[in-house]
């Protein structure tokens, strides 16, 4: 079996824990029958004293490789912050962004491959190679496709844009905002290897990360979408909505300056059909929920990520309604 996922962050990692429980791969097992690609958000990249970070792909890699720092959901295991110490001493900025001394070895990497003229795609298919993921991770574009965000600046009243890091992390999204941009990505295409996973793949889901900067940040990029609409396989989808809010990030946040209701049915109805003009064949909501989506098939069932066994079933649910079995 092949599926495909589209994945944020720290939940869309959780999720491909799950994918990788249900079908026997990387730390459950080695079952070459079948296969996990995720085409994952470059939206949240930025250079940051002089380095290329991807947070995204590192979490990807990180959580799919056994590294992750189990507590905070991102970053390594077992790290320190020297380089961080010493940065603020020197009074470099952004003082509001810090990066761990072992983390700080991938983005060194992933710079000097950079710079070198390799593209974001066989960087991350090289730094993948010491942690053995057990999936394909795929940047959804090799080109630039950074989200900003138009704020209020708080300092002097004026309209800007910002990198979405700094609305995240620096002002954690509690500023007056306007509007999101995904700067370069009507210029960009999609990465080697993606638009093929989405139209070869026997299911192809959309992880419960955030609608708006990470799937949305996705499907930014031309090509994704109309290989969403072109796929014979089914495209299910999973709400990042659990007891009446999202669970994870700030994605209530980001629907509300979109003007979309953070509910399992405003969000699917923002996806849309593919029977119509949108992506989804199918939408699952958490067991004590409800959603009504034009010519899309909805169920109910457990959606809290409680550890992979319990993702597992969710990806199972989801494989269930697709009409394919692992």
């Amino acid at each position: 079996m092949k599926v495909t996922v589209l994945v944020g962050g720290v939940g869309g990692a959780r999720f491909l824990l799950g994918v990788q429980h249900l079908l026997g791969l990387g730390q459950f097992g080695d079952n070459t029958a079948n296969e996990l690609t995720a085409v994952v958000n470059v939206g949240d990249d930025a250079w940051m004293f002089g380095l290329r970070i991807c947070p995204d792909l590192d979490t990807c890699m990180y959580t799919l490789g056994g590294g992750i720092d189990p507590d905070r959901g991102w970053g390594h295991r077992n790290e320190t912050w020297h380089a961080k110490e010493e940065l603020a001493a020197y009074g470099v900025q952004p003082d509001w962004f810090g990066l761990g001394d072992r983390d700080l070895a991938t983005h060194l990497v992933r710079s000097q491959m950079l710079r070198a003229g390799y593209p974001l795609s066989q960087v991350s298919e090289a730094l993948c190679q010491r942690w053995s993921p057990g999936a394909r991770l795929l940047p959804v574009t090799d080109d630039r496709s950074e989200t900003h965000v138009v704020i209020t600046d708080p300092s002097d009243g004026e309209k800007r844009a910002i990198h979405f890091q700094e609305w995240w992390v620096r002002y954690r999204a509690k500023v007056p905002t306007h509007s999101f941009a995904f700067v370069g990505a009507d210029q960009a295409a999609a990465g080697p290897g993606v638009t093929e996973a989405i139209e070869t793949a026997d299911v192809v889901l959309l992880a419960p990360s955030n609608p708006v900067v990470s799937i949305g940040a996705i499907l930014a990029v031309p090509g994704i979408r109309a290989a969403l609409r072109a796929t014979p396989a089914r495209v299910i989808g999973y709400s990042p909505v659990i007891g009446g809010k999202p669970l994870r990030g700030m994605a209530d946040e980001c629907l509300s300056v979109i003007g979309v209701q953070s509910t399992s049915e405003a969000i699917g109805q923002y996806y849309g059909a593919r029977s119509k003009v949108g992506i989804l064949d199918g939408w699952l909501v958490h067991e004590d929920d409800h959603a009504e989506i034009d010519g899309v098939e909805v169920r109910a069932v457990p959606l809290l990520m409680k550890d992979p066994a319990a993702t597992a079933e969710m990806v199972r649910a989801g494989l269930d309604l697709a009409g394919v079995k692992p």
